[in-house]
Order: structure tokens, then C-alpha cells, then sequence
């Protein structure tokens, strides 16, 4: 179905990726959950460091949620512009940049996010733009980048750049872009397509999306190119999810899936 880059035996810590989330606010109260399952699941899907930028309290929180997170707390209750320079020293050290999950539109938040993707996109650094990043950007702004939109996002994405919906082909670039839904995901990219019917209704419980936007990151991490990243994340999430099922109905959260992806993604991993 795909192939994704295999781990080198004698390879060292850091080797196999390093990830930034930009996510969170302390408005938006399920925002430490919700960035913690996402950030878990890079780490999940084989990359070697991630580290979560988030508001102060937002990034304690996740501390207690998840010990095996890194986090740098920035000082502030919520994201604004006077936080983009702190964010991109954070940005130089990773290997890829997720940003938008748990952001809520706060004063100031809606720039933020349009600094921090823009100043990405100048250090050719590969993003995954999920959740309120997808509201208040333009498709031709953005290079390098997997989009992760359901359809009241990619509604707003697709109203912000002016576009419909035929037309997503021929002005996504070098990006490509993930359109969610159930029975079916659909991933573009400028020449490709690929269709995902993996998963189930249980996938409408919080987090489901978290969870992809971190398997995403931790595939491009590792090496793998953005279409193949974007389709085995879609595949492996979808996947995880109807191994769940089969065992706890529509019962199972999202951090069930966190410790359920190795065991799906594992067939696609090799060492050499």
C-alpha cells in the first residue's frame, strides 16, 4: 500500500526525527488532552523527540498528562504575535512544525498563526496545519505542508483562498491536502490521489483528528515524503480505530488509539 522509510540499526537519538507542536490555549479547556494525544502520537508513530509549545498552564497540564512530552511553557494565557519569535528559535530545532490544534480565536491568535506559518514556509521547514490554522489561511500562502481540513474547515479554508472545492488541484503545489470524512478520506496532492476507507463511526469522540495531525508529523519526521506520510497516517489511524472497535464498540478515546498504533503501524516499519 506504501512504503515507508526504513530506521537505520546503529541510528542515534534525534536521527529519527524531532517535531514541534504549536498548539493549545487556556481558553479552550480540553486543549492539554487534546494537544497531548496529538503530540503522543508522533512519538507513537516512531519519531524520536517532541516537543509542545503551548500557553504556560496549558503546558503544565500536559506535563501531568504525559511525562514523555517535552514542553516549552511560553508566557501567556493564549497565543499572540509578541510569541512568534520565541515559537521560531523552537522552530529551527525541529524537523517538522504542527500547528493549530487546541489554538482557540483569542485576540491575536488569528495572527499568530498566520506569522508562524508564513515564517515556516521561508525556512522550507514541512508543517502539518490542523484545526483552527486552517481557519484564517490561504492555500497559496502555504508551501510544503499537509492540510488536515474536515468539512466546516475546509469550507473556510477553501472561502479564504478564494477557491471551490475542483479547483483544490491545481493551487495546492507542493502541499497536499487530506479532506476527512467517513466511509471515505480523500488525499490530493498536485498529481496524485489516494483514497482511505479505514475507520468508523467511533472516530466522531475528540481527539480522533489530534491523533492523525501527530501521525502525520511523525512520518514526515522520519523521512517519508508528504503524499506517503499523509496516506499511511490516514490508513493507520482509520486502521487503529477498527482494531477498537472490534474489541470495545464505539467506547474507545483517543488515547486508547495513542497505545494502539504501534501495533498497526508495525508492518510498515522495518530496520536496515
Amino acid at each position: 500500500m506504501f512504503n515507508l522509510k526504513p530506521r537505520r540499526k546503529t541510528s542515534h537519538k534525534g536521527e529519527n526525527g524531532v517535531v514541534l507542536v504549536v498548539g493549545g490555549s487556556e481558553d479552550y479547556t480540553g486543549a492539554p488532552a487534546l494537544v497531548g494525544m496529538g503530540a503522543l502520537a508522533v512519538l507513537r508513530a516512531g519519531a524520536d523527540l517532541v516537543t509542545v509549545a503551548s500557553p504556560e498552564k496549558v503546558a503544565w497540564s500536559i506535563n501531568c498528562i504525559a511525562p514523555d512530552l517535552i514542553t516549552k511553557k511560553i508566557k501567556c494565557a493564549n497565543f499572540t504575535r509578541k510569541n512568534t519569535n520565541e515559537i521560531m528559535a523552537l522552530v529551527k530545532k525541529a524537523d517538522v512544525v504542527g500547528i493549530g490544534n487546541g489554538i482557540s480565536f483569542t485576540q491575536g491568535a488569528k495572527e499568530f498563526m498566520q506569522d508562524v506559518v508564513k515564517k515556516v514556509v521561508c525556512l522550507r521547514k514541512p508543517l502539518v496545519i490542523d484545526a483552527a490554522a486552517l481557519r484564517v489561511i490561504k492555500l497559496q500562502d502555504v508551501e510544503n505542508a499537509v492540510l488536515l481540513p474536515h468539512a466546516k474547515e475546509l469550507e473556510a479554508l477553501l472561502n479564504n483562498s478564494r477557491l471551490e472545492e475542483s479547483e483544490i488541484r491545481n493551487n495546492i503545489e507542493t502541499n497536499v491536502l487530506v479532506k476527512k470524512g467517513h466511509p471515505l478520506t480523500t488525499i490530493f496532492c498536485r498529481k496524485k490521489t489516494a483514497s482511505i476507507k479505514s475507520g468508523n463511526a467511533g472516530m466522531t469522540h475528540g481527539g480522533t483528528g489530534d491523533v492523525l495531525a501527530g501521525i502525520t508529523a511523525g512520518l514526515i519526521a522520519q523521512g517519508n515524503d508528504l503524499f506517503t506520510s499523509a496516506q499511511a497516517a490516514c490508513y493507520v489511524n482509520g486502521k487503529t480505530a477498527d482494531v477498537l472497535y472490534k474489541k470495545m464498540g464505539f467506547g474507545y478515546l483517543a488515547s486508547d488509539m495513542v497505545r494502539t498504533i504501534p501495533f498497526v503501524l508495525k508492518k510498515f516499519q522495518w530496520q536496515v
